[in-house]
This record gives C-alpha cells, structure tokens and sequence, in this order.
C-alpha cells in the first residue's frame, strides 16, 4: 500500500507542476495582451486629445490674432486722416491729438501717436511714447511703405505691448508720416486667462509673451530646458508616442504634468502658437481598456478552467441523457404521426374553404349583377332606341339627297354602338370567374369600369358621383377582376347606405405616395359599429335586402392583394379606404 501511495503521488506531482506551469503561462500572456491593448488604446486615445486641442489652440490663435488685427484696421484708417497730414504743413496739434485719443478710446489702445518718418512724434493720444522709434523694425518697415507690427516692453511700465504701424503716403507717393497704434497684451489675454487647455504664445527667440497661465510669462524655451522668467532652468522631458510630442514636467501647478505639446505657427503676428493638453483622460481610457480586456480573459479562462473540471461529469450525465432521449423519442415519434394526420385534415378543410370563398366570390359577383340589372338593362336599352331613331333619320336624309346628314346620323349610331359594346364587355369581365395570379393592373381603368357599372343605379338613385381620375398612370399589384368587384361592392354599399338621405354624394380619390390608397365616402348616415362592419352577415339593412357578405368578399379580396381596408365614420357620412401595392417599375409584368 505504500508502494502504491507514492506511485499515486509521483503521479499527482507531474501534473499539479503541468498545471501551476499553465496557468503562470496564462497570467503572463494576459499581461502581455493588456499592456499591448494599452498602448494601442493610448495611442487611439492620443489622437483623440490631439484633435480637440488643436481646435482649442486654433480658437485661442484665432482670438490673439483677430484681436490684434483690428487695431491694425484702425492705423491703417487713420492713417491718410486729413488733420493728421496737415500736421506735416503747420496744422492743428490739438486737433490731431484729439483725433488719436478717439481712435484709441474707441479700439481700446493705450497709445496712437503719429511720427515723421525721422521717427520724430507730430501728435499723441498720451504724452508718453516709446523710446527711439527708428530703431524698432516694425516703424523702420513702415518708413519704407509696408505695414509694420512688433511686440516688446513698455519701457516706462513695464507691460507687454504689441505695435502696429501704417505708413501714410504724400502726394509724390513717397511715406512721409507713421501711425502708431500700441495695444496693452495683458488686456487682450484677460479674458481667457486660466481657461483650458493650457495655452502660451512664444517669440521668435522662444519666449513666451502670451499667456493663460500668468506664472509662465517671459518663460524661454530653451531645447528641452525651459527658463523661467528669472532666467533657472526649470525641468522638463519629452518623449514620443504615436507620433506625438508628450512632455513631462514639474514646474507648474496649474500645467498637466504629463501633457501633449502642440503648436501652430502665426506668421501674421510673427508669433508661434503653443498648448499643452494634459493625457491623463487618454491614459484612462487606455488603462480602462486594458482593465476590460484583462478582466475579459480571466473570466474566459475561469470559464474554461471550470468547464475542464465539469467535462468528466457531463460524460457521464451525457450517457443517461441519451437513454432518456431514446425512450423520449419513441413517444415523439407517435405524437408526430398524429399530428401529421392532422395536418392533412386541415389541409383539405383549407381546400375546402378556399372552394367555398371561391363560389362566395362568384355568388357576390352575380347577387351585385342582380342589383344593376335594371340599370343596365336601362343602359343598354337607350343607345338601342338611339340607334334605330337615327338608323330611320339616315334614310329619310338619303332619300331627300342630303348624304352629309345621313353621315352624322351614322357617327352617333357608331358612337352609341361603341357605347353598349363598353357596357356589355364590363358586364362579361365582372361576371367572369378569375383564378390568376396577381399581375400589374392598371388602377385607374379598374375605377372607371366600376363606375360604368354602377353609373346607372346611381343615376337612378339620384347620388351624385365626384371622381376625378389623376393625369397620370397608376398600376397596383392585383387581379383586374377581383379588384373590380371591390370597386362595385363599395359603390353598391354607399349607394344603399344614402338611401333616403335627402343629400346623396359620393367621392372617391386616389392618393399616391408609398402606398396607394383608394377612398370611397359618402354622404350617409355613417357605420353604426365600424370593429364589426367586415364580419360576414354583418348587415344594418332590412331582412332580405342583403347577407351581409360585401364588405367580408372585400375585405378577403383586399388582403389576398397583399392590401388594406378599412371603414370609418368621418364628418358627413362614413369612409372606406383600399390600401394597395404599387407595381415596381423594374418587376416583370
């Protein structure tokens, strides 16, 4: 026994080992995996920040550069001023003092002077001006007739300012005067200072000039060694991710620590646009992710390490569920017999159905046939009698030589031909039986071939019928005949539903869009139970007047159509309203 002891252990040992081994392996490979989905999340992550500070740094450049902008406008307006030229001719210096004072009050400038081209000051809104004007580049280049702009220090206040300067030309052409306007920085960066991101304005030497972070001014950026405004180097590394510049830095509160560093190049103030966007929601959204996955594959290997363990015991379920299925299935077998035999039987009461609705059809065809037979009877018998008059007419105008009236005798008999030959083929093709499939059907023909066959009923019943067919061609999916007998059923109803209503009018509309639909309403007392109107033998009219089966023979033929019917009580009478299925263009026909 204790042989077979440590032989059990010696085997157990091998495998707990093989075991331990694998799940290190799987702890490792999550970890890998993490990491990888970290950076490229951080990456994906990165890009995202990048856009939306490049936008915040466009704005913050838009708003610097348009806010200087507008006081170079003024120069150069004011420049060509009459009061300002005269001063070059002994003109009013109290006059062009004032002028200045206006145009800096009203732009918001702490300074508007105008100088010769000596750089010696003709006029000031303050009594106070830069020092040696012809050393600054930007007056130099107005001297020489370009506009002129440059930044530096007040040197009696110390504040940051930004000049423009606009050459006023004499009438030889040449420059002979410079309008200075000066703009106070501090005042166009109150704003939105310590808004979000963070963002600086650098000279072309690299030091900030511009910011929303006040203890950054006058910063240099030196390489990757910024010097503050007392000239120590401040600590900063930068590395790159994904193509993008991340500094690391500690020598501000209010900058990220850990930020993107963007920049934007403003040649029109001759200044570079710079932000720092802080990361940390990129290293969240990356760490999140990596988060989700590790936690995703230690649940799947739980899962899986579960589902090891569990395999060996649903073998075993596994084999007397299959004794089970057997014994279950032997039942099911003879429960399936039975249901076949059942389906047959429903089968041919569906057969049998259909046969019955089929002949329901046709008898609702014959019983609306029976209604309309003294109108067409009617109809028929008038362009009969028609005929045989101007048949007589004829012969009496040849035998007096009068061809030309016998002639039109003989158009109106061809005419009133035409018109019985209609009659007789809407009779036969509504009486006729149809068993085809549904096809295009033109729509428009189908209404007129209902109202041809109803039009003497209600022209006996005295109801005036408002149709006005569309300019254009509408064909639906259906059958020509099946289609029409709906028509007829709906006519046939709203007449009988008008009747001894001392107002008796019928429209009926096509409205096209998706869907057609087809509305047939009168001027009636309205559907006494509008849920019930479609039931079969379903009947407000007197005992032998009807069965009540028009509106159920509809309804049924609507839907084979792939359509909709429905009844409704509107102001004035009732309404019914067929909803078909346009024909495609590119269906076969």
């Amino acid at each position: 026994m204790k042989d077979a002891m440590l032989q059990g252990d010696t085997g157990t040992g091998p495998v707990l080992r093989g075991r331990a081994l694998a799940v290190l392996a799987f702890l490792l490979a999550v970890a890998l995996l993490s990491w990888v989905v970290f950076g490229y999340g951080y990456a994906q992550a990165i890009g995202q920040v990048a856009a939306r500070g490049r936008a915040d740094l466009a704005l913050a450049s838009d708003r610097l550069v348009t806010g200087l902008l507008r006081y170079r406008a003024t120069a150069v307006l004011l420049s060509d001023h009459p009061v300002l030229e005269a001063l070059h001719s002994g003109g009013d210096v109290a006059q062009a003092e004032r002028v200045l004072l206006n145009g800096a009050d009203r732009t918001g400038a702490i300074l508007a002077f105008y100088a010769d081209v000596e750089g010696q000051v003709l006029a000031s809104s303050e009594p106070q001006v830069p020092g040696s004007l012809t050393a600054q580049p930007w007056f130099a280049r107005a001297t020489r007739g370009a506009l002129g702009a440059g930044y530096g220090l007040d040197p009696q206040s110390g504040a940051r300012i930004y000049s423009h300067a606009a050459p006023a030309f004499g009438p030889d052409g040449r420059v002979r005067g410079v309008l200075v306007m000066v703009v106070d920085l501090e005042g166009i960066e109150g704003a939105w200072r310590g808004s979000r991101p963070s963002v600086f304005f650098t000279t072309a030497a690299g030091r900030v000039i511009v910011t929303n972070r006040s203890e950054m001014m006058f910063w240099k950026l030196d390489g990757v060694k910024p010097v503050n405004g007392q000239g120590v180097p401040q600590g900063l590394e930068t590395r790159m991710v994904a193509g993008y510049e991340i500094w690391h830095q500690s020598w501000s509160d209010y900058v990220p620590p850990r930020a993107l560093h963007l920049t934007q190049n403003l040649p029109v103030i001759g200044m570079m646009g710079e932000a720092l966007i802080d990361v940390r929601p990129a290293r969240q959204i990356a760490a999140l992710q990596a988060v989700v996955v590790a936690a995703l594959c230690l649940g799947f290997g739980a899962v899986l390490w579960t589902l090891g363990a569990r395999r060996r015991a649903l073998a075993l379920a596994n084999t007397q569920l299959e004794g089970r299925v057997r014994a279950r299935t032997r039942e099911l077998e003879g429960v399936n017999a039975a249901l076949r035999r059942e389906v047959v039987e429903r089968e041919d009461a569906e057969d049998a159905l259909r046969r019955a609705q089929a002949d329901l059809v046709q008898a609702g065809k014959l019983s609306a046939l029976g209604q309309m037979s003294a109108g067409i009877s009617h109809e028929l018998n008038q362009p009969l009698m028609a005929i045989r008059q101007f048949a007589e007419n004829g012969e009496a105008f040849l035998n007096r030589g009068k061809p030309e009236r016998a002639g039109e005798n003989l158009s109106r008999i061809a005419d009133l031909a035409a018109r019985a030959a209609r009659i007789i083929k809407n009779l036969r093709a509504f009486a006729q039986g149809e068993s085809e499939p549904m096809t295009r059907v033109d729509l428009l023909a189908v209404i007129a071939q209902a109202v041809d066959l109803t039009e003497a009923r209600l022209v006996a019943d005295g109801v005036t019928l408002d149709w006005q067919p569309p300019a254009e061609d509408i064909h639906v999916r259906a059958g020509e005949v099946r289609l029409g007998q709906v028509f007829v059923n709906l006519i046939n109803n709203a007449a009988d539903a008008m009747a001894g209503q001392p107002v008796k009018h019928l429209t009926l509309r096509v409205e096209t869009g998706e869907r057609l639909v087809v509305q047939v309403r009168d001027s009636g007392p309205g559907i006494a139970d509008p849920e019930k109107v479609f039931e079969p033998f379903y009947s407000t009219k007197e005992v032998g007047d009807g069965m009540g089966l028009g509106l159920s023979i509809s309804y049924g033929l609507v839907q084979s159509f792939g359509g909709k019917i429905r009844g409704a009580n509107v102001e004035g009478g009732a309404e019914f309203a067929v909803e078909l299925e346009p024909w495609a263009a590119g269906e076969a026909d």
